[in-house]
């Protein structure tokens, strides 16, 4: 197959995801186009079957915010054409999902079908799609797809709560790459971190509001007081600054680093003890599996898709948003229970398996036959 995709090329889940999938494919023997205003942060090396299509801003003095879904658009219209396309991928429904409609339609006019897939992430939904601003084209857009997944059991039912979809949703679980995301030996890069044998907690995320990073520090802050630790916060965001000053604040700064964005994440949660992702909403929690595939326990509030994959009791322990004694007092029973830390550790590692790429690509590459033959089909 010809596939091609689009994305946001960020450190956000749904740039991560869009870029690992179409990494795999490319892998499995199809060619894979993305098409986006900057190459995915992921997609860092040479690979014969991938391309990257840049999409060039518009400057224009009338318009204060260069309209970049007609950009982007007519860029999809010229790659399909050129690149002859099969089925075009789109990550994130907003702007991609309309975008992908009018380049269908676009095409439809020049006597080109194009099959079309959204890919529905959890904020394009719950936060802001769900926005009376996005709503109506969110709605409308999702239904004019000709496929449309979500990452989690509960992105799906949220999916059909908020909008009036008449289209099926298919659930395709996130995956993680064993291959990179593993647990190796870096006992010298951990005594650097923790060189009296403390123990490392880990928070990655980009750092917004809806990511209560502020509540990791406060679930710290009630475990070093117990527990000898080090806290490594990874990614950067609009809440920096503010969670500096909490640290401060809470006299943490000395046992905490703020490490800013790491292409190499799987180093640092090889290193590490737990993982803190008190979030206020997930719709699947890749973060988490990644902690778990390198064997790290997770700590988290039970909202979204999190609790398919984190299993409370488990591979760690489910809380109720921004309850952090409930989170402390989780973190300290495995801290100070090593034998019982250890198990955990076995049973992350375990529950991340079902997640492999190698089980769960191949069911996008199923569902894109599945989309091309029924479109190929209605078209008689």
């Amino acid at each position: 197959m010809n596939i091609g995709v689009v994305c946001y090329p960020t450190f956000g889940g749904s740039g991560v995801v869009a870029t690992e999938l179409g990494i795999a494919m490319a892998d499995m023997g199809h060619k894979v186009h993305f098409i986006t205003y900057k190459r995915p942060i992921r997609l860092s090396h040479f690979h014969e079957n991938l391309f990257f299509h840049e999409v060039s801003s518009f400057e224009y003095p009338l318009f204060e915010y260069p309209p970049y879904d007609t950009v982007l658009a007519s860029k999809l219209v010229d790659v399909v054409i050129h690149e002859k396309l099969d089925v075009l991928h789109v990550h994130y429904a907003i702007p991609h999902a309309n975008v992908a409609y009018l380049t269908k339609k676009i095409l439809e006019s020049k006597g080109i079908t194009l099959p079309t897939i959204t890919t529905l992430h959890g904020t394009d939904i719950t936060l802001v799609g769900h926005d009376q601003s996005f709503a109506p084209v969110v709605q409308f857009c999702i239904n004019k797809s000709d496929g449309v997944t979500a990452v989690s059991n509960q992105l799906k039912k949220q999916t059909l709560e908020y909008f009036d979809i008449k289209k099926e949703i298919k659930v395709i679980h996130n995956f993680i790459d064993f291959k990179r995301f593993r647990k190796v030996n870096k006992d010298h890069f951990r005594k650097a971190i923790a060189p009296d044998g403390e123990r490392i907690l880990v928070h990655t995320s980009n750092f917004r509001k809806v990511k209560r990073v502020d509540d990791v520090i406060h679930v710290f802050k009630r475990i070093v007081d117990e527990v000898p630790a080090k806290l490594l916060l990874i990614g950067d965001g609009p809440e920096r600054l503010h969670l500096e000053e909490l640290c401060r604040e809470l006299d943490t700064c000395q046992h905490t680093r703020f490490l800013g964005k790491q292409d190499a994440i799987e180093e640092l949660l090889a290193i590490a003890d737990l993982f803190i992702l008190p979030s206020e909403t997930e719709s699947f929690g890749l973060a988490a599996l990644e902690a778990m595939a390198c064997e790290v326990p997770v700590i988290s509030t039970n909202t979204g898709g999190l609790p398919e994959v984190n299993i409370h009791g488990e591979t760690g322990f489910l809380s109720d948003i921004g309850d952090v004694d409930d989170m402390a007092k989780n973190a300290l029973l495995l801290l100070k229970d090593p034998e019982l830390l250890s198990k955990f550790r076995k049973n992350a590692l375990a529950r991340a398996q079902i997640f492999d790429v190698d089980k769960v690509v191949p069911e996008y590459e199923a569902y894109y036959e599945e989309v091309i033959a029924s479109v190929l089909a209605a078209k008689g």
